[in-house]
Order: structure tokens, then C-alpha cells, then sequence
């Protein structure tokens, strides 16, 4: 009965204003990646995905967007709680994916691992959304590029010590590329593919 309870609850209470609320706070950080934005919107997901991440998951997906799930979140009840709420198939191959969550803690696959899109269609990429520990109080990363007047600072905590590279990779490939959501308790942060992500010099 626990495992049923944690598949068919924790969706919005009032789906249709949940979800546009949702995706006026994805829209407003990916129109200026660095500015930090909150999911107000009430969410439940199977543990150990958290509840930003969770509405995030409600909003995005749905039965023609294939899920790829860490280890740990595919062995969760979350691939039984996306199904049954979005319709969204979960799979193993992160190449077809359309979205990717990784919850805080895990390994960040790399960003070229998925889908960047085709030169004709670069909106069939992926999208990655990463949980991690917080906005401040990691290594200082500068951003610029379009929806960002001259430069933005941002500190998040959790990322690998390789995402400047992976970044660089990612913006590289434009028009192709993947999008990433940071995630740290109920605020987000968006870096679309076409931001410019440099380790701030001493």
C-alpha cells in the first residue's frame, strides 16, 4: 500500500495553475540564465528526488518525452510516479532522452552523452535538470552571452569540477546542445546552451 500511496499522490493540487506557474518561472530563468527563480508550485515525488525537481518533472514531461533517471532515481518509485502522473517513459539510454534528472549528490553525466539536437531540429535536444546543494558558496562561475547584461556571478555548490569544460563543449555544438535547470530546494537557475560559462580569475 506504501509503495501505491507514493506513486498515485504528490501530483499538483490544481494541475492547469501549478503547472502554468511552473513554466512562467522556467521561462523567465532561461530568458536570463543567472537570475535565480522559485517553484512555488507544491510537489511530492518518490524520494530521494526533491520537490522542486518534482514539479519541474510535472510540468516538462509527458508521454512523448522519453525520461533518462540516475541509478538510484531509477531504482526509486519515481519511474512509477512519472508514468502514472505525465505518462513519460523512463529509459536507459540517455541519447533518447528528452529530459534527464539527476538528483543532489549524484554523478553529473556528461553533457555530451545526450541529445544535443540536429542542425535542422536543435529544439530535440535534452534538458537536464540537476539538483544541487545550493546557489551560493561554490566556486565562482561568470556568465554571459544573450539575456544577461554584461556579465552575471553565480557560486552554485554540487557541480563536477569539470563543468566549465562540459560547458564549453555544449556551447560549442550551437545551434546544437542541451539546456540545464539547477535545482537547490525550491529556486532554480537556468544556463541555456547559448550562455558563456568561465571560472572567475583570482
Amino acid at each position: 500500500m506504501m509503495a501505491d500511496t507514493q506513486i498515485f499522490s504528490g501530483a499538483f493540487a490544481e494541475p492547469v495553475l501549478a503547472a502554468q506557474s511552473v513554466f512562467r518561472a522556467v521561462m523567465d530563468c532561461m530568458a536570463r540564465p543567472g537570475t535565480i527563480g522559485t517553484i512555488a508550485a507544491t510537489a511530492r515525488p518518490p524520494q530521494p528526488l526533491g520537490a522542486a525537481a518534482g514539479a519541474l518533472a510535472l510540468m516538462l514531461c509527458d508521454h512523448d518525452t522519453p525520461v533518462w533517471l540516475t541509478p538510484r532515481l531509477a531504482r526509486s518509485k519515481l519511474p512509477g510516479w512519472l508514468s502514472f502522473h505525465t505518462g513519460a517513459a523512463v529509459t536507459g539510454e540517455k541519447h533518447e532522452a528528452r529530459f534527464a534528472f539527476v538528483e543532489k549528490g549524484a554523478v553529473v553525466p556528461g553533457f555530451g552523452l545526450f541529445s544535443p539536437g540536429t542542425q535542422e531540429y536543435p529544439d530535440r535536444s535534452a534538458t537536464l535538470v540537476v539538483e544541487i546543494d545550493g546557489f551560493e558558496g561554490g566556486r565562482p562561475l561568470v556568465l554571459s552571452g544573450p539575456g544577461i547584461r554584461d556579465e552575471a556571478m553565480i557560486a552554485p555548490q554540487g557541480l563536477p569540477d569539470t563543468f566549465v569544460a562540459l560547458s564549453e563543449a555544449n556551447r560549442a555544438m550551437f545551434p546544437r546542445g542541451v539546456d540545464l535547470i539547477l535545482v537547490a530546494g525550491d529556486s532554480i537557475l537556468c544556463l541555456p546552451r547559448t550562455t558563456v560559462i568561465n571560472n572567475r580569475e583570482a
